[in-house]
C-alpha cells in the first residue's frame, strides 16, 4: 500500500542532518492524503509503521545491522563480530564495540540517532496533521489516534534516553534551530513516562500480536510493557550524572499511578501485573514457538516487527550476517561469517558441561553443522563444518579457526521458503514478550524485599531448567539464558551495574578506563554536534 510522504521542514533538516529518502513518485497531493478519515488515519498514524523494521543499515527498530540493535548487542558482553583475517575490519567499528573505544565519530551512533528522530519528526507532522483536519474525526477518534503517534513517539524517545540520555526533546516541526534545547536525563524520563501514562488508556486495548486491525500496532499492552522498562530502570534514567557512582534508590522513587504513590519496583510489579492479569499474557507452551515461521498469535509476544516476503520489506540480516558461507549455502542463502557469542556467554550458558543450558541449542549453532536433511555440511576445504565456539578471539589472523570460532545465532526457525538471501523471512520478529516480564517482575519483588521466585521458576520450568535460588546475580544470568539475541543484555549490565568491556588490553590496545560509567551512555553523534553546537557531549568522550 502506497502512503503519503512527507517532506521535512528544512530547520529540522539541517538540526538532524536527516534524509527519509523520499521519492517523488510515492507523493500524493496533500489534499488526497487528508480527504477523508480513511486517508487521514492511513497518511498520519499507519504510515508510521513503515518505520518500525527497515531493510536499509540503521533503519528499523530490530532486523537492520548498523544501528540500535548493534549498539544493544556488540556494545554489552554478549556477542561480538571478530576479525577473521581480512574480513570483518570494517575500519574497527567491531572492535570499537566489544572494547568500548567508540568515539563520537562512530557510524552506529549516527545511524541511530537520525533513524530515532527522523520517526520523531514524522511523529510530530501526524499531530499537527491530526489537529489540523480534526473536524473529519469524531473526538473518541482524534483522542485515540494522537494517543498512538505520541506512544510511538516516545518509544523513540525511551530509545535515545537508553542510548545517549541527554537529547533534545521536540513535539513539533516548527522550531528553529536556535530554540532546540538539549534536555536532561531525567526530564528526559519524565517526559517518556508522562506520555505513556497520557496516552496508553486511549490505545486500542486488542492483542498486536494477532492478525487484525491492531497486527503490529502500538496498543495498550505494548505501551504497558514499556512503562514497566521505564520503572525497572527508573535508578539508571533518573541519573543526571551516570559518572558519580551515585544513583537514585529506585524504593525512595515515587511514582505516581492511578491515584496510588508507588516506588520504581512497585510499579513496574504493577505494570508486569496488567499484563498477566488483564491482558492474559502467557508462556508459550515451548520456547522456539516464540520464534517459528509464522508465530503470529503466540500467547507470550507482545509486540512484534511484521515480516511477510509478500506485504513488507522488513528485513531479518542477523542470522546470515552469523553462519559461515557454506552453513549458509547449504540452506539455499548466503552467509556472512560474522557474528558469535563471546567466551562470557558460553560461560553463563554451561557450554559443553553436564550443567548446560537447555537454550543453548535453541540460540545457537556449535560443533558439527547439518542441512535441512541431517546431512552434514563440508567446510571450503572439503572437511565437515565444525565450529569451535571456545576458539572466539577479537583478532583471528593466523588462527588455524579463522573461519569457524564462535557459537553462531540459531534463535529464528529457519523458513525455507524465504527470499532475499534468507532476510525476506515469514517469522514476525519479536520486540517485547511476556518471559521478559515474569522477570521483570520477579527482579522488581527481589529488590523491593519481596519474593519474586515463582515468576523466575516459571521462566526456568518452561525451559525445562532446574530450579534455582532466585537472587541478582541468578536473575542478570537468567535474563541472558532467555533473552539473548533480542537487544536487552547491554540495559541489563547497567541496570545491575556490571556494564565492562571483556576486553583487558594487549600489545596493540589498552583497555578502556572505565571506572566512571562513561561508557553507559554513548557519546552525542559528532557529526550533530557539529550541524547544531548548542548541543553539548556526554561526559568522558
Amino acid at each position: 500500500m502506497r502512503v503519503f510522504s512527507y517532506l521535512l521542514p528544512l530547520t529540522s533538516c539541517l538540526l538532524y542532518s536527516c534524509s527519509l529518502d523520499e521519492h517523488p513518485r510515492d507523493q500524493i497531493a496533500e489534499e488526497e492524503a487528508f480527504s477523508n478519515p480513511e486517508a487521514l488515519f492511513r497518511n498520519t498514524v499507519a504510515t508510521l509503521y513503515n518505520y518500525i523494521g527497515g531493510n536499509d543499515d540503521g533503519q528499523g527498530l530490530q532486523g537492520t545491522c548498523r544501528g540500535i540493535y548493534d549498539l544493544q548487542t556488540f556494545g554489552s558482553d554478549e556477542a561480538m563480530i571478530p576479525t577473521r583475517g581480512i574480513d570483518w575490519y570494517d575500519g574497527e567499528i567491531w572492535q570499537d564495540m566489544y572494547r568500548h573505544s567508540w568515539t563520537p565519530g562512530h557510524p552506529m551512533l549516527k545511524n541511530s540517532w537520525l533513524y530515532l528522530y527522523k520517526v520523531i519528526t514524522l511523529c510530530n507532522r501526524s499531530i499537527e496533521q491530526l489537529d489540523a483536519h480534526s473536524h473529519l474525526l469524531n473526538a473518541s477518534e482524534l483522542i485515540s489516534y494522537k494517543a498512538e503517534v505520541r506512544s510511538i513517539r516516545a518509544i523513540c524517545y525511551w530509545y535515545l534516553l537508553d542510548l545517549f540520555a541527554r537529547v533534545p526533546i521536540i513535539t513539533s516541526t516548527g522550531k528553529s534551530i536556535n530554540q532546540i534545547q538539549q534536555a536532561e536525563r531525567s526530564q528526559v524520563f519524565d517526559f517518556v513516562v508522562s506520555e505513556l501514562m497520557e496516552s496508553w488508556p486511549h490505545l486500542s486495548s486488542e492483542n498486536s500480536v494477532a492478525p487484525g486491525d491492531s497486527y503490529a500496532r502500538v496498543t495498550q499492552p505494548v505501551a504497558i510493557f514499556v512503562l514497566a522498562k521505564l520503572m525497572l530502570n527508573a535508578e539508571v534514567y533518573a541519573d543526571d550524572d551516570w559518572t558519580d557512582s551515585d544513583r537514585p534508590d529506585g524504593s525512595k522513587m515515587q511514582f505516581n499511578i492511578d491515584g496510588q504513590a508507588m516506588n520504581a519496583w512497585e510499579a513496574t510489579i504493577h505494570y508486569c501485573d496488567i499484563l498477566d492479569d488483564e491482558f492474559g499474557f502467557k508462556l508459550a507452551e515451548t520456547y522456539r514457538d516464540n520464534f517459528a515461521v509464522h508465530n503470529e498469535n503466540s500467547p507470550e509476544n507482545i509486540w512484534t516487527i511484521p515480516m511477510d516476503k509478500d506485504l513488507y520489506y522488513n528485513e531479518m540480516q542477523y542470522m546470515y550476517r552469523s553462519w559461515h558461507y557454506r552453513h549458509a549455502a547449504a540452506y539455499g542463502f548466503t552467509g556472512e561469517n560474522g557474528t558469535c557469542a563471546t567466551l562470557k556467554t558460553l560461560q553463563v550458558f554451561g557450554y559443553g558441561s553436564e550443567e548446560q543450558d537447555e537454550r543453548f541449542n535453541f540460540n545457537y549453532w556449535a560443533d558439527e553443522v547439518y542441512d535441512y536433511n541431517g546431512d552434514l555440511v563440508l567446510d571450503r576445504s572439503g572437511n565437515v563444518l565444525t565450529y569451535y565456539p571456545w576458539e572466539v578471539q577479537l583478532y583471528l589472523g593466523g588462527s588455524p579457526y579463522v573461519e569457524t570460532a564462535g557459537a553462531r545465532m540459531k534463535k529464528y526457525e529457519v523458513d525455507k521458503n524465504a527470499t532475499k538471501d534468507g532476510k525476506l523471512m515469514n517469522n514476525d520478529i519479536v520486540l517485547f514478550r511476556f518471559a521478559d516480564a515474569l522477570l521483570m517482575r520477579a527482579e522488581a519483588n527481589l529488590r523491593n524485599g519481596e519474593d519474586g521466585q515463582a515468576d523466575f521458576d516459571a521462566v526456568r520450568c518452561r525451559a525445562w531448567m532446574n530450579e534455582r535460588q532466585i537472587s541478582l546475580e541468578a536473575l542478570l544470568d537468567e535474563r541472558l539464558l532467555e533473552l539473548c539475541w533480542e537487544g536487552w543484555r547491554r540495559q541489563d549490565l547497567i541496570r545491575f551495574g556490571q556494564y565492562e568491556s571483556l576486553f583487558q588490553g594487549d600489545a596493540y590496545d589498552q583497555k578502556v578506563d572505565e571506572t566512571d560509567h562513561h561508557t553507559t551512555v554513548f557519546p552525542i553523534p559528532g557529526d550533530i554536534i557539529t550541524l547544531n553546537p548548542i548541543l553539548t557531549q556526554n561526559k568522558g568522550y
